[in-house]
């Protein structure tokens, strides 16, 4: 099977339904190594979450998958994946973002991240949640700032069950509406461009901001 990262992005439903009918329940494996990863590993940012999420939902409604184990076990992946990347942070974080060239361990990434951290404080590692990149941020920074881990965890474990349940929740419901379905790829871009105006707005803001001060 052959496809590029657009074409898996745009047509996750029909992937979906692929690896369900190939791997049966090891879709759920499948899964929730996504997940981890892209929560996890600080070199994965740019994984499908929130999209894939909705788009697991909608396919669970068509009887590939049972919902209610989806999504616990996302949300178990999500748990894991914070507390892999905080534990990342506190050991060895500041040492992976030496070299300011890195294409790899981005500075401009970890930058954003660290103001949304000094204006949110804790709440980062939950509101940080539905915001791509900065999810995959948010642990590594809290273990650079060596945030308490119970308290991390508390804040990880709330956005990991609004997260998930959410997103898995609305797909379940609405994924599989007619109209919804027959547009099922416009609605994975509209997901990813939502879930991206919170991070484009700051953005602009930090840029017009700098730009006042210059003047």
């Amino acid at each position: 099977m052959e496809f590029n990262p657009l074409d898996l992005i745009l047509h996750l439903d029909y992937y979906l339904d692929v690896l369900v009918s190939n791997y049966g329940p090891w879709i759920y494996a499948i899964l929730f190594a996504v997940i981890f990863c892209e929560t996890g590993l600080v070199v994965m940012p740019f994984l499908p979450g929130d999209s894939l999420l909705f788009i697991a939902g909608a396919v669970a409604a068509g009887g590939g998958m049972d919902p209610v184990l989806l999504a616990g076990l996302l949300t178990i992946a999500a748990i894991l994946g914070d507390s892999t990347n905080y534990v990342i942070g506190r050991t060895a974080g500041e040492r992976l973002f030496r070299n300011p060239s890195s294409r790899i361990f981005r500075r401009d990434y970890l930058q954003k991240t660290h103001e949304f951290y000094a204006r949110h404080g804790g709440k980062t590692v939950t509101l940080a949640r539905f915001l791509p990149i900065l999810r995959t941020f948010a642990p590594f920074v809290a273990g650079i700032a060596h945030m308490q881990y119970v308290r991390f965890l508390a804040f990880s474990v709330a956005g990991s069950v609004l997260w998930v349940g959410s997103l898995v929740t609305l797909g379940y419901f609405f994924g599989n509406v007619p109209f919804i379905k027959q547009h099922l790829s416009l609605m994975v871009v509209g997901i990813i461009l939502l879930s991206l105006i919170p991070m484009i707005l700051g953005l602009l803001r930090s840029r017009f901001g700098r730009a006042a001060k210059a003047h």
